[in-house]
């Protein structure tokens, strides 16, 4: 910010004269300079109407101090019409930003190289549900990621009835298997066992999310197959639980009794609408169901084919 010089306190002082600087002209033969303009005379002393002489002040402290900052907050909402414009981007930088924790994170048990490609391939599994959502025509926002629990997408909705929400919940294990075979490529290309183990990862993953219970993938499958096979997969993951206890299972084991309980309420409940939303043409059923089946078999064939015996030092 440029500062404005200020006004000089005091006139500068006039040159003096050529004659008063030569030592050979006398004092007396100078004649007074005659000014242009006659000098006023000066008021008496003890006329109250004039004030004291004018000396100009400095402005106050709080003004000289915090004055640039009131400029600068004056520039910054002049320009908040731009700053509006920007926000649609924070949600990219809010899913960078949570990427890159779950990165640091898983870092510290399988290094930063393994961490950033299992988070990528979390990233695409979660692009599938986001892809079909849109084309469902239904907004979604970004993958948020949370830490050992995976990512999630928000929407207001799944679709309007059982057959969106099956193609919704299947599109994420369909782009995921794709990019976890992408992975095999990479191995085969590069040699390097890091994209085998990425592989058998992905294939793991997506596999875990086909089981039949809500709120994962197969769950979501269900509701246009055979909702009642929402207790056949708790109770799968309930002995999941009691073989492989981990927190990340009980978390699911908690959420997915909840929403299961929930869903068949509602389902139970009957109501034109909840009919409307299960009903499925039998064809669509088995397009679903055929498409789920062939799925958890290119997994299981991608996990037994990227199986890396892990040795100990």
């Amino acid at each position: 910010m440029s500062m404005e010089p200020s006004t000089p306190w005091l006139p500068a002082p006039s040159p003096a004269p050529a004659h008063a600087a030569d030592p050979a002209v006398a004092p007396a033969s100078v004649a007074p300079p005659v000014p242009a303009h006659p000098p006023t005379a000066s008021p008496p002393a003890d006329n109250d109407q004039y004030g004291p002489p004018f000396e100009p002040r400095k402005p106050p402290t709080l003004k000289r101090l915090f004055g640039p900052v009131v400029a600068a907050i004056i520039a910054f909402l002049a320009k908040f019409k731009a700053v509006l414009l920007l926000l649609p981007k924070l949600k990219l930088l809010t899913t960078a930003s949570t990427m890159l924790v779950s990165v640091a994170a898983y870092a510290w048990i399988w290094g930063w190289q393994f961490a950033a490609g299992f988070v990528g391939l979390l990233f695409i599994h979660e692009m599938g549900h986001v892809i079909q959502l849109r084309r469902e025509g239904i907004k979604a926002s970004a993958p948020m990621f949370i830490p050992f629990l995976g990512a999630i997408i928000s929407a207001k909705t799944l679709g309007n009835n059982a057959l969106a929400e099956a193609r919704v919940g299947l599109a994420g294990p369909i782009l995921g298997s794709i990019g976890s075979a992408a992975c095999i490529l990479i191995w085969h290309a590069t040699g390097n066992d890091l994209w085998r183990a990425l592989a058998f990862t992905g294939f793991f993953l997506n596999l875990f999310n086909l089981l039949p219970v809500v709120p994962l993938d197969g769950g979501r499958a269900m509701a246009a197959m055979a909702p009642w096979m929402w207790f056949a997969g708790f109770a799968g993951l309930v002995a999941l639980a009691l073989v492989f206890p981990n927190p990340v299972i009980l978390i699911i084991v908690l959420f997915g009794g909840l929403e299961t309980w929930r869903r068949w309420k509602l389902r139970r409940q009957g109501g034109e609408q909840q009919q409307a939303y299960y009903r499925v043409k039998p064809l669509d059923r088995v397009l679903v169901a055929a498409v789920y089946l062939s799925l958890i078999a290119l997994l299981v064939v991608g996990m037994h084919s990227t199986h890396l015996q892990r040795t100990f030092s």
